[in-house]
């Protein structure tokens, strides 16, 4: 196959292009939180070993720390600065790793929207000098908003971004569980499960201004992973919303670009499904942090002899530890635990020599 889109960050109308091509060949891209240099690269490098697309994001949160936690985040500095740096990072290596990248923010509650006004005056900037923006996407969760003002601030985002051909994602329903410090766990359970109707007003709003818009919409999903049983998710929902779509507006089979929240743990026959009902990204973060933590959990366990002291271990009283307590050393180890678990899911959605 030749290779259908470019190595580096993908921006304007070729990140609708990817996921027009992701659902009309049964395939999902998975979307990774980083937050710092190391779950960065090692998600570039798992994309270009799988040659197949990526969508790597930064939650809020995520952005504070690749910042640094001891800063500030009055008015929403050190999560836009955050964010402008992990962007530059990627897009300074992207192409390196051969990864075809897009790059995107994850869940900007209401509270938090000068986070994304200050990416959006980056975004400007960087279009105007360089002729593509410095992300590929942003989504803004507004789910706990009743749904009329929901899509009216999504409207009006989306109208800045579209000048700029920036493509929005957005949430009807809620999300359970906890996630970069909401909690909604107690959530009333019927806004885990978006109806048709719901989904169709966003399409029909959205689609006045572009079509460069991609929903979650709620079917039972939830963020981190929980015993068999406490997470009831029913993906009929979402073929249901396609067809009722479909059929309301005329259009050819799910129109909708879809997005699975709360993906890690998930079966692969509900992967599978959501793939057939016109998902095209699903976050999974809860796993690959465990992953990550697994991998320097072990190292640290193999070699507990060997970091107890800088001087003495097993093979000698006074052998230097140095090289098995340099950070970059266990760090790798976690880079590399990432990224075999990146690569499983990578083939539970279909998603393997895809470009």
């Amino acid at each position: 196959m030749s290779r259908k889109f470019p190595y580096g960050v993908i921006t304007g109308n070729a990140v609708i292009e990817i996921f027009e091509y992701a659902k009309e060949n049964l395939f999902s891209i998975p979307a990774v939180n980083v937050v710092g240099s190391n779950s960065i690269n090692a998600a570039m490098e798992t994309a270009a070993s799988m040659n197949s697309p990526i969508i790597i994001q930064l939650s809020n949160g995520g952005a504070i720390f690749n910042a640094g936690k001891s800063l500030s985040n009055i008015s929403q500095i050190a999560s836009i600065k955050g964010s402008i740096a992990c962007a530059m990072h990627i897009h300074e290596l992207a192409r390196l790793y051969k990864s075809t990248v897009i790059l995107h923010t994850d869940h900007c509650y209401k509270k938090n929207l000068q986070w994304i006004d200050g990416l959006i005056r980056a975004n400007e900037y960087y279009y105007k000098k360089f002729g593509k923006t410095l992300f590929s996407s942003h989504m803004l969760d507004l789910s706990k908003e009743p749904l009329e003002d929901n899509i009216k601030i999504c409207k009006k985002y989306f109208n800045i971004m579209n000048k700029c051909q920036i493509t929005i994602e957005v949430e009807l329903g809620v999300t359970g569980g906890e996630e970069d410090g909401t909690d909604n766990t107690n959530i009333d359970n019927k806004k885990l499960y978006t109806q048709p109707e719901e989904v169709s007003y966003a399409y029909d709003n959205l689609g006045s201004i572009s079509k460069n818009f991609i929903i979650a919409a709620s079917f039972g999903n939830v963020h981190g992973v929980y015993k068999p049983g406490n997470v009831i998710l029913r993906p009929e929902i979402l073929e249901n919303t396609q067809k009722y779509i479909k059929n309301k507006f005329n259009t050819k089979k799910n129109p909708v670009f879809l997005v699975f929240h709360g993906g890690s743990g998930s079966s692969e026959e509900e992967i599978k499904k959501s793939i057939n009902y016109g998902v095209i990204k699903i976050n999974i973060d809860t796993d690959l942090q465990y992953s990550f933590t697994c991998g320097v959990r072990n190292y640290m366990e193999k070699y507990k002899e060997y970091l107890n002291k800088q001087i003495g271990n097993p093979t000698g009283e006074y052998v230097p530890n140095k090289k098995f307590y340099d950070p970059r050393i266990w760090l790798r180890e976690g880079e590399l635990s990432f990224k075999m678990k990146l690569q499983k899911y990578f083939k539970l959605m279909n998603n393997v020599n895809t470009l």
